[in-house]
């Protein structure tokens, strides 16, 4: 899988750096999501656990490239987005 990260203009890094996320843990969640649902706009949400525990949101479009996909943000889930993301996976393994 090709996977392409939006640079951000004013660092002149991949947007997800600003939140604290790496391109090892997005790809890690694209090859194996948890969820992965229609966003707006033609984008995707995929949801997952990487392998250190943490639960991350990624936002980002299929590109017309077969294999291909760009990744728009990437960040840590918390609060009330991560309860109820547990939920809907312990419901899911019932």
């Amino acid at each position: 899988m090709d996977v392409r990260f939006y640079i951000d203009p004013g660092t002149g890094r991949p947007h997800i750096y600003n939140h604290d996320v790496d391109e090892d843990e997005v790809i890690e969640i694209l090859e194996k999501p948890d969820e992965d649902r229609p966003g707006r706009e033609g984008s995707r949400v995929a949801l997952g656990q990487t392998s250190r525990g943490r639960y991350l949101r990624l936002i980002y479009v299929p590109d017309p490239e077969p294999g291909s996909i760009f990744v728009i943000t990437a960040y840590e889930l918390t609060g009330k987005p991560l309860a109820a993301f547990r939920r809907r996976r312990r419901k899911k393994h019932l």
